[in-house]
């Protein structure tokens, strides 16, 4: 909580210095699952002067398809569009949907789920330094109770052959960073492009392989991430079983484009563009 509210307090100053007058702020799974969730929210409000909304997850997985609908290719029927976290991810079947006001797509969602785990989850249970093919098989096994009730659900309503994979999330990034060999993480490069099964399946190999401190040296991963990537691969990989789709999209964006896409909707944004 301390080194949360330090955090905050970097961020409500450069609110304060770009003089920002209109702001949607949230909390998402660690608020919502921690008993004292609604205490340091309080803490935030008098101590640092913000006003931060637990979501619950519903509105989460709403605002992550809001902002990532961009993303879904043309010439398909739909997506299924998972988001993961730390504490949760979300799961969501998109179906095609039409350009809206002349800003971005409305999402068209058929289905959502939260799963009630995450890469800190997964790391917190079961560690993510020293992770060998049993025990990475084994947090996939977790994973999947949750996601196959959900391919139970929805698995039937949809032609694999016709939709793709997106994902937002650091897990998938950091992958499409790797698969790329970028030098340094770039997001232009990142957000929207394509991998396939194969591939997918050849960079999480890598991963499994290296050890610790490679996943440390590694510039799209480093050392915040070098013992969560394998958890959030764990993560994917179940998703992966349940919708065997050959694609996948990245996507570097989502929960926060979404809330910035909803706050210009509310505003008429494109419809003064218009006039």
């Amino acid at each position: 909580m301390v080194r949360a509210l330090s955090a905050l307090t970097v961020c409500r100053d450069k609110i304060c210095r770009r003089e920002v007058t209109r702001a949607r702020l949230v909390a998402t799974e660690a608020c919502r699952a921690a008993e004292n969730g609604a205490d340091f929210v309080n803490r935030v409000r008098e101590e640092i002067g913000l006003k931060l909304e637990i979501i619950d997850r519903e509105t989460e997985a709403h605002l992550a398809a809001g902002g990532c609908t961009p993303l879904l290719d043309p010439q398909g029927e739909g997506a299924i569009l998972f988001d993961i976290g730390g504490g949760s991810s979300e799961l969501v079947r998109l179906e095609q949907c039409s350009p809206s006001d002349g800003g971005p797509p409305l999402p068209k969602i058929r289905g959502w789920t939260s799963l009630p785990i995450g890469v800190v989850t997964l790391a917190e249970r079961h560690g993510g330094v020293q992770v060998d093919r049993p025990l990475y098989e084994f947090m996939i096994a977790e994973v999947a109770q949750y996601v196959d009730v959900f391919a139970a659900a929805h698995g039937r309503q949809i032609r694999l052959d016709a939709v793709h994979m997106l994902g937002t999330s650091g897990t998938v990034t950091t992958i499409a960073g790797v698969h790329l060999g970028l030098p340094r993480y770039e997001r232009r490069r990142v957000d929207g492009c394509w991998m396939t099964d194969s591939e997918i399946s050849l960079v999480v190999e890598r991963l499994l392989a290296m050890s610790y401190e490679e996943r440390v040296a590694n510039p799209c991963i480093g050392v915040e991430r070098a013992d969560l990537v394998l958890g959030g691969c764990a993560i994917l990989e179940a998703i992966r079983r349940a919708f065997p789709c050959a694609k996948l999209r990245v996507a570097d964006r989502g929960l926060r484009e979404g809330m910035l896409v909803e706050l210009m909707r509310q505003d008429g944004a494109w419809s003064r563009e218009r006039t």
